[in-house]
């Protein structure tokens, strides 16, 4: 067995260890009502009453989730997120702000801080729950490319072709992630893939960053692990409130691929982050345009935007070719970068057949996807 293998399963036999949960609350009810909770889940909860005693669990213990009150004496629940949020342990340990207090500033400086979630009291259990579960597994992934990053390190010294091999284990199993909780992402993400790398072949770059950008697409949507399927699989026009937690996938799929040395993580992270933000400004989750945008994230844009509209979806059904092509012309200096447009119509002999060629199979479509690479 080779030490890359091991030390790949090494990392995912720490994704198993059970959760540790920090409750802060200044209330001895919700303390003992969470707690009850959560333990029943199968987490390991501890509780603290108020702020400084937090800080001092959260200094001599690692917990993989805090749940924090905002009003509380001495220190309040917004000190302790703002320490936590700039330690550099500490930074990506997501944290739930629960709370009576409905005042919109408070929410908008636990944002600014680093909140994750939100909760309103009374807590409605089934909403804990589901925001514990999601934001644990978002963790998870972080934690699991962190430590894996750790690993590679101690194996600077093998061949170059070995090292790639270990990132490209990694691509797969995130890929994979993504393609078990998504039913689009499969034949999707082989096309989109394939069609940044022939957009980035047009527009001259280089042949590593076309190979780059190949590689990285693949995990552009992997942050839709932490949408819940009432949301992601929804066949109808989402609320805003739906649309809001489905566009945070671009900051969670940034969040899960961050930390890592590997430059094909980097950019899979830059990608993620990025492929929603459009041309004009308009786009989320920061709202980016024109060149602020990663040249890759604009790349990608145009190329998931062409095979969501010519493929089936539980929303739509799909578009003929020449309807989405008149859709991204029109869309040209709105949505898209105008010299990327230029680019993907000067290589439609190209995409199209890239999109006859990767149709629907029964093959799991990332390994195939590999295997054609070899």
């Amino acid at each position: 067995m080779s030490v890359s293998t091991s030390a790949l399963k090494a990392v995912m036999g720490m994704a198993s260890e059970k959760k540790r949960i920090l409750v802060v609350d200044d209330e001895e009810y919700i303390q003992q009502l969470l707690q009850s909770i959560l333990s029943r889940e199968g987490y390991e909860v501890s509780v603290a009453g108020d702020g400084d005693e937090a800080l001092r669990l959260i200094d001599q213990n690692a917990y993989d989730l805090i749940v924090l009150d905002i009003m509380m004496p001495g220190t309040n629940g917004l000190e302790v997120l703002r320490r936590i949020k700039t330690t550099e342990r500490l930074k990506f340990t997501p944290v739930i702000i629960m709370t009576a207090v409905m005042d919109r500033d408070v929410r908008y400086r636990a944002l600014d801080f680093g909140a994750d979630e939100f909760l309103n009291k009374p807590i409605d259990i089934y909403e804990l729950r589901a925001r514990v579960r999601t934001l644990l597994s978002v963790k998870e992934y972080h934690d699991f490319l962190a430590n894996l990053a750790d690993m590679l390190k101690a194996e600077v010294d093998k061949k170059t072709k070995e090292l790639r091999e270990a990132q490209l284990e990694t691509v797969r199993r995130l890929g994979r992630a993504a393609e078990f909780r998504d039913d689009e992402t499969g034949n999707h993400i082989m096309r989109m893939s394939m069609y940044c790398a022939i957009v980035a072949k047009r527009l001259g770059l280089p042949d590593e960053d076309v190979e780059m950008i190949l590689y990285a697409s693949p995990m552009h949507d992997v942050g839709k692990i932490g949408v819940p399927d009432r949301i992601l699989l929804k066949p109808g026009k989402l609320d805003p409130g739906e649309w809001e937690i489905m566009k945070r996938h671009t900051v969670w799929g940034a969040e899960i691929l961050s930390g890592s040395r590997s430059q094909l993580l980097e950019t899979a992270r830059v990608i993620a982050l990025t492929h929603h933000e459009k041309w004009d400004g308009s786009g989320y989750p920061h709202g980016l345009s024109g060149e602020e945008i990663p040249l890759f994230g604009r790349i990608c844009a145009i190329a998931d935007v062409f095979d969501a509209l010519t493929s089936e979806r539980v929303y739509k059904p799909a578009y003929p070719n020449e309807r989405a092509f008149s859709i991204i012309n029109e869309e040209r200096g709105r949505h898209f970068d105008p010299q990327v447009v230029d680019a993907f119509f000067a290589s439609l002999d190209e995409i199209i057949e890239v999109q006859s060629k990767y149709v629907e199979t029964k093959k799991p479509w990332l390994w195939q996807f590999y295997e054609d690479r070899r």
